[in-house]
């Protein structure tokens, strides 16, 4: 059974997966329209990701006879500078996500909750993961700055990326 304060947080984690699919998506739509259909693949694969990361806490919620509650997603930002800038902004928002499942962590670990650790632990390690891929994608960015060349190596590369759910989702 779930504590209230666990239960609250774990929906509000929800969320924030969810939102960072529909961010990924409006990453997606920002690629298509600046003719780079390779990372606009990615981004649609990111957004697959995170939308299985928000059923994965939905089902731990109603496997551990907690109350699922879906709230509002803000709008994401829709417009990017760059292709640099939108990664960049895309680990930010990682690293936000990172901070918060720490925060989930904690707050388990506080209230003893050995199934609540243990289902976090793979979001720990999930977003060592999430953070390197921004990180990497955008360090070549830098690389090819300027050149379209690169871009769209780049962009080649990315189209590549297939979604592969996880076999805890399926």
């Amino acid at each position: 059974m779930l504590s209230k304060t666990m239960q609250d947080a774990l929906n509000e984690q929800m969320k924030n997966e969810f939102f960072s699919a529909y961010l990924y998506m409006a990453m997606a739509g920002y690629f298509q329209s600046e003719d780079l259909p390779g990372i606009a693949n990615w981004m649609r694969v990111q957004a697959l990701e995170e939308m299985t990361h928000g059923e994965k806490f939905f089902h731990f919620i109603c496997d551990t006879a907690g109350r699922t509650d879906l709230r509002a997603i803000d709008a994401p930002t829709n417009g990017f500078k760059s292709p640099q800038a939108a990664f960049e902004f895309g680990l930010k928002h990682e690293n936000f996500v990172t901070d918060r499942i720490n925060q989930l962590m904690d707050l388990a670990k506080q209230e003893g909750n050995h199934r609540a650790q243990i289902f976090l632990q793979w979001f720990v390690t999930e977003q060592i993961e999430e953070e390197a891929n921004f990180s990497l994608i955008i360090r070549k960015l830098k690389r090819v700055e300027g050149d379209g060349r690169g871009l769209l190596m780049l962009d080649q590369e990315l189209a590549a990326r297939v979604f592969v759910p996880p076999v805890a989702a399926l």
